[in-house]
């Protein structure tokens, strides 16, 4: 009798992780979405969830009104209680550390970005951080004492610091610790490293017009990098390079690239290669706003150096997509909201590089929808969603509090 009681408990507890992990990773849902993401019967998750709710680990957020067609009553939407804990995302990118809190229910409650030049030490850049999220914190009423977790996006490729994982170089680049143990240590709770891009991918694939569980996302910036999103996960690859299209070749004879091989994606698509293209070809631009100025007035050397790079971009995404075949292709970066004709000149290559496929199967091409915080945000998702990643690190928090995935 005992062991099936043991048993009954096991495969109940099983179920409420279930069921908390749903609604961290995809926010709000009603009774029948929830029985749905899990595949439990409605009965056995009304008895789960009934027994959740009167432990408070879950709350009551709102009704269904706003969303949902025809008549009969309004169904409740369960949400983690926000109350039970704030995620902290970074984003230490080039020139600035972007930072956003959430509370457990996916709201941000505060978020913003402090600059800092690009050859700033990392001593520096992590007293920009702590001095914004003190900052954020002081300013939004946030108080960080119930912090559970903490992911940080760093430029570059990073595999996360645990047995049997390779030296990565940015890391020795950092404070003495690591960033990781910095932020450990200054805030008592457990931290998530990895490269901010990816990141970005994250948490594209949850912005979108409906969640892909497939996805390639290219960041064209100070330099091009990108992020995988693969059957739902966020995929690292075997040394942290999963996703550098960056470093793609599309051009055996072109420029030196900053990783020493000539005519990659970056010496092409990257911010100062367009605006260096253009002012080569007689375009005076210095900066994103001078070429937002020559796009507003059609200039004609602008439009080909964009579609040149757009052109590239497509080539290379075409290869990855035709590999992967993704639910959507995303391009973020500043530059495609000032130069929308990159992405439609990525499009229209990436479409020529995929005519084998069906045209009604082939990919949604789209700019990124999230700018400044996507980073920061993708940072936070990644602690909502159990991805690969999150396995990297301890199960236990310094301070003996449970890792946010081991449930409630």
């Amino acid at each position: 009798m005992s062991t099936m009681t043991g048993a009954h408990t096991q495969v109940r507890r099983t179920h409420e992780v279930r069921v908390l992990d749903a609604l961290r990773q995809h926010g709000a849902m009603s009774r029948s979405e929830l029985a749905r993401r899990v595949g439990l019967s409605r009965t056995t998750l009304s008895d789960i969830t009934a027994d959740l709710l009167l432990r408070g680990a879950i709350v009551v957020a709102d009704t269904d009104a706003a969303v949902r067609s025809g008549s009969g009553r309004p169904a409740e939407r369960l949400a983690v209680d926000p109350a039970s804990g704030q995620f902290l995302g970074v984003d230490f990118g080039h020139r600035r550390v972007t930072v956003a809190i959430a509370d457990a229910s996916h709201n941000i409650l505060a978020e913003g970005a402090c600059r800092y030049e690009s050859d700033a030490n990392w001593e520096r850049r992590l007293a920009a951080a702590y001095g914004l999220i003190d900052d954020l914190a002081t300013r939004n009423g946030v108080h960080l004492s119930d912090l559970q977790a903490i992911g940080i996006g760093v430029p570059g490729p990073y595999t996360y610091a645990c047995e049997g994982a390779p030296t990565v170089t940015w890391k020795k680049q950092l404070a003495p610790d690591g960033v990781d143990r910095a932020f450990e240590q200054r805030f008592g709770a457990p931290v998530m490293v990895d490269n901010n891009t990816r990141l970005a991918a994250l948490a594209e694939a949850i912005a979108g017009p409906s969640a892909a569980d497939d996805l390639i996302y290219v960041r064209l910036s100070d330099g091009v990098g990108g992020g995988l999103i693969v059957a739902g996960r966020l995929v690292m690859g075997t040394r942290g390079y999963a996703g550098e299209l960056g470093h793609v070749n599309v051009d055996p004879h072109g420029a030196r690239c900053q990783c020493g091989k000539r005519g990659c994606l970056e010496t092409v698509a990257s911010v100062p290669a367009i605006l260096g293209t253009c002012r080569a070809n007689g375009l005076d631009v210095e900066t994103l706003d001078d070429l937002a100025e020559a796009v507003r007035i059609s200039d004609p050397v602008a439009e080909r150096v964009l579609r040149d790079a757009g052109g590239a971009l497509g080539r290379v995404l075409g290869g990855a997509a035709m590999t992967l075949n993704p639910d959507e292709v995303v391009i973020g970066g500043e530059i495609v909201h000032i130069a929308p004709v990159l992405v439609e000149q990525a499009a229209s290559t990436l479409r020529y590089e995929l005519s084998p496929i069906p045209t009604d199967q082939t990919q949604t091409v789209r700019a990124a929808l999230l700018r400044d915080n996507d980073g920061a945000v993708g940072a936070i998702a990644s602690l909502f969603h159990q991805s690969p990643l999150a396995a990297a690190y301890s199960a236990v928090a310094p301070s003996g509090r449970r890792h946010p995935h081991e449930g409630v």
